[in-house]
């Protein structure tokens, strides 16, 4: 057995300090098993400890690939079609590397949990799915890798699109991902992904309403299949940019319907700012899912990265940290409290969306933690700070030296 002994670490937004925690087999434990056992020491020097942090929604599969598009118009069609063209000269070995550079750098940003959308379709097959599960795989070490298989290129417009995802279940694909408005029935795609959901038992992630215009959403076909399967809890929306341009009498009501349903909303900043409002030359919209309201209507919500290096999302660094400070700076979210929250969207909040039981530092947690150089965790949103060390299961998996200044003598 493997034991580790944490001292003088800071918990919590009070500054506890010089706290004192136990990891045991990769968990937190009150005490050891054992007084015998043998144990290392690991002093943080006052470092302020953090559960890891939750990636709910990003693509793997397509990143890095920048150099193989064109942007011209900087649109979601744009990013759809030129994405297709590039994904004709994807191989397995190919999307392995691109997605080991995006791990390895979302690891360095404290990420240990992480969902990963991966393209199905008949030009693209399993090749994509073949290379994330050896991700999966050689990367369990430090983050752990769960797969939403979705139809990106439509799947009732897209024949044997059906075929390949039930494929990829059945290989161990954890959750089922829909993109309604790619399809030429979007609600029928949605009602159809439910029924597959059921039959296999999976988890639903959609990609939705992403666009600026209020007409044609789908969220209440969502609701409705959500109640309809007795589905609470196991749905997740992303995007919705279209509940950013509802009166706010209308938003709440949706927000509450969510909630009631239990349907999950994760806003993807980056991507959504990039590519939504281009139309507007003037009083230009923000257009993110406004998760503040949400959040009050009793919604589980998210902040997630989406891409990295593509026409959807042509920069970053797969920062967590980041993304919260960006949707906090963007929604004009200033107070202390705010910022909690930003944060608990890529930690707690992110952690519950994703179901995941053992997330936290208390006894009995799974022992994913990540260190900061930061007075409160309110300070690591505001002031972007990076982690100066990361674990998972009680093992270290990086460490970040501080700067050191070097005045003259």
């Amino acid at each position: 057995m493997s034991a580790l002994k944490i001292v003088n670490a800071r918990l919590g937004d009070a500054g506890q300090l010089g706290a004192t925690l136990w990891v045991e087999n990769g968990r937190f434990v009150e005490r050891l098993s054992s007084s015998e056992l043998t144990f290392e020491t690991l002093d943080v020097a006052g470092g302020l400890l953090l559960p890891g942090l939750v990636e709910t929604h990003i693509h793997l599969d397509k990143a890095c690939i920048m150099e193989r598009c064109r942007l011209q118009e900087g649109t979601l069609a744009e990013a759809v079609a030129q994405t297709r063209q590039a994904k004709t000269g994807f191989t397995e070995a190919d999307v392995y590397a691109r997605g080991a550079r995006v791990l390895e750098k979302a690891i360095v940003q404290g990420t240990t949990h992480m969902r990963t959308h991966v393209e199905i379709d008949p030009g693209i097959g399993l090749t994509g799915f073949s290379a994330v599960r050896r991700l999966q795989a050689d990367y369990a070490w430090a983050v752990g890798l769960e797969l939403c298989v979705f139809p990106q290129e439509g799947m009732l417009n897209n024949p044997g699109t059906e075929a390949l995802l039930c494929q990829a279940l059945e290989q161990g694909a954890e959750v089922l991902g829909g993109c309604p408005y790619t399809d030429s029935d979007p609600a029928g795609q949605i009602r159809r992904l439910f029924e597959l959901a059921v039959e296999y038992d999976r988890d639903l992630d959609f990609h939705l309403d992403f666009d600026l215009d209020p007409a044609g959403m789908t969220v209440q076909e969502v609701i409705r299949c959500t109640e309809r399967h007795g589905w609470d809890g196991r749905v997740t929306i992303g995007h919705v940019t279209k509940l950013s341009a509802l009166p706010q009498d209308e938003l709440l009501a949706v927000g509450r319907a969510l909630a009631q349903a239990g349907v999950r909303v994760t806003c993807l900043p980056s991507t959504d700012l990039f590519l939504t409002g281009r139309e507007h030359f003037h009083n230009k919209p923000r257009g993110l899912a406004p998760l503040a309201h949400l959040h009050r209507c009793g919604v589980t919500c998210s902040l997630s990265t989406n891409n990295l290096g593509n026409p959807f999302t042509p920069y970053g660094d797969a920062s967590l940290i980041r993304q919260a400070n960006l949707f906090a700076n963007v929604s004009q979210l200033g107070t202390g409290e705010d910022l909690l929250r930003c944060l608990g969207w890529v930690s707690s909040e992110s952690a519950r969306l994703l179901r995941l039981a053992d997330y936290g530092l208390a006894p009995g947690c799974r022992a994913d933690f990540i260190v900061f150089d930061a007075a409160s965790p309110a300070a690591v949103v505001a002031e972007l700070s990076p982690p100066t060390m990361g674990f998972k299961g009680g093992r270290k998996t990086f460490e970040r030296p501080l700067p050191r200044l070097l005045p003259p003598r």
